[in-house]
């Protein structure tokens, strides 16, 4: 795979030279090229905003530099093999990045990043690149950042580690929280090493018990208990069919019930404190 990123601060991706990403890199499963946009100034001052149309607060990236960016970019990449490009546009406004967007960017062969400052790029780059290739906008939670550059190393060690041969275990992300179909997309519970005890901590027996169906039970336990806890709303967005009995069991514990009204079982609902099936 080949990743492009164009930014005001190169320094700023500098940990794509470390850990998987950076493994990645030295074994040549992934091509990253760093490019600074102010490259494509030509002023004294390689100014890359101005005010925004219509009034407002903030700065606005001009599309000259962006459009000379990108164009040498694509040339460059074509020159040396890459093809079919996608750009990802790193904003609030975008898609929600989740595992399910970070699989499908990780089947494509070239991302072209493009972090913004300020108040973002004019409009009409966006637009221009989109008539040649797909265009992903991506949001990587509801705040706001001072750039997209930390969303680009969010979106990359997500896909990077998606690839084949990035991690050392080929299986290791299909039991990720989020990944599909892994755990009815429910998040992991806690984990434990050696050493068995631990300033007076010990493990749950359990995982010493070399019972690997009850290990997996208590897994899947842990895992309700914890989506139930932190993100409600994964369970409630789950297919009926994804929870057996024993996953039932432990929902009504937890205070939860399947819509009445669902056959033969309808999706999971928190029962209000106090209230009964």
């Amino acid at each position: 795979m080949r990743l492009d990123v164009v930014t005001i601060f190169p320094e700023y991706l500098d940990p794509l030279n470390v850990s998987l990403v950076g493994k990645a890199r030295a074994r040549g499963q992934l091509n990253v090229h760093v490019h600074d946009l102010r490259s494509w100034t030509y002023d004294r001052h390689n100014t890359v905003d101005d005010t925004p149309y219509g009034g407002g607060p903030g700065m606005v990236m001009k599309t000259d530099p962006w459009g000379e960016a990108l164009d040498a970019v694509l040339a460059d990449g074509y020159e040396t093999g890459a093809h079919q490009p996608a750009l990802v546009v790193p904003t609030p406004s975008g898609r929600p990045f989740n595992q399910e967007l970070a699989v499908e960017l990780s089947e494509r062969p070239w991302l072209v990043f493009t972090p913004a400052r300020y108040e973002g790029i004019d409009r009409r780059v966006i637009d221009e690149y989109a008539t040649r290739m797909p265009v992903y906008e991506v949001s990587i939670g509801d705040y706001v950042l001072a750039g997209g550059e930390a969303a680009v190393l969010v979106v990359t060690e997500a896909v990077a580690r998606l690839l084949p041969g990035v991690l050392g275990n080929a299986e290791s992300h299909q039991d990720d929280s989020f990944a599909p179909g892994a755990m009815a997309n429910l998040l992991e519970g806690p984990v434990y090493t050696k050493p068995p005890q631990w300033r007076e901590r010990g493990i749950p027996d359990v995982l010493l018990s070399g019972h690997h169906g009850k290990i997996a039970r208590w897994r899947r336990d842990e895992a309700l208990k914890r989506t139930a806890a932190n993100r409600p709303d994964l369970i409630e967005r789950c297919e009926p069919k994804v929870f057996d009995k024993k996953d039932r069991e432990m929902l009504s514990i937890l205070g939860w019930a399947p819509d009445p009204a669902g056959e033969p079982y309808g999706r999971f609902w928190r029962r209000p404190q106090g209230v009964e099936e």
